[in-house]
């Protein structure tokens, strides 16, 4: 595991018009219907940062999910050289943890990509217009920083949009484990941080 930090896309950016499968193979495009926001998430299985939040973050985004909110959390790990981030982990994640949004396959690493996406976990949050307004982490707890895990930071984000106020402008980058990559695939963007 090497810790890395959220590369901090612009806000403003639109959602990236591309299409992904889930673990059963429906494909699903990343920037279509009419919702109050658009929520992404770049998780994986094996993370000790993402399986930090999991319990948390399901609830919170299942809650979105069923409150007009657009919500994928996405895999775009190399899952031939990291296999506890294969196919069969992900069905295992999403009934353990009782996903009722999609758990997308990024195998070509394209999506993960368009976001400038640097580690897991990180959360990517657009408006009804589909501009970017956040991008960072789930709440300010780390494995063993003794914070309370309650999704302070995402809260914050859906709370604003829910209610028509301007968000705050103070966002704070997400830390985990790095994407990883398969070989020759690292994105240029990574050598420019």
């Amino acid at each position: 595991m090497t810790l890395t930090y959220s590369s901090m896309l612009p806000l403003g950016n639109k959602i990236p018009s591309l299409a992904l499968p889930d673990v059963n193979q429906k494909k699903y495009q990343l920037d279509e219907g009419n919702y109050k926001g658009y929520i992404f998430t770049f998780i994986c299985n094996h993370c000790p940062y993402v399986i930090h939040i999991k319990e948390k973050m399901s609830e919170l985004l299942n809650n979105a999910y069923v409150n007009n909110f657009s919500v994928f959390a996405i895999n775009s790990n190399d899952m031939d050289n990291y296999p506890a981030d294969n196919k069969e982990m992900m069905i295992n994640d999403i009934k353990k943890f009782n996903y009722e949004f999609p758990y997308l396959i990024d195998k070509s690493q394209s999506v993960a990509k368009s976001f400038q996406a640097m580690c897991t976990p990180e959360f990517y949050i657009f408006n009804n217009k589909k501009n970017l307004i956040y991008r960072g982490r789930f709440d300010k707890s780390t494995p063993g920083n003794n914070e309370v895990t309650d999704g302070g930071d995402l809260l914050k984000v859906i709370n604003s949009i829910n209610n028509g106020k301007i968000l705050d402008s103070d966002q704070h980058p997400s830390m985990g484990c790095n994407i990883k990559w398969k070989k020759n695939n690292e994105p240029d963007y990574i050598k420019k941080i």
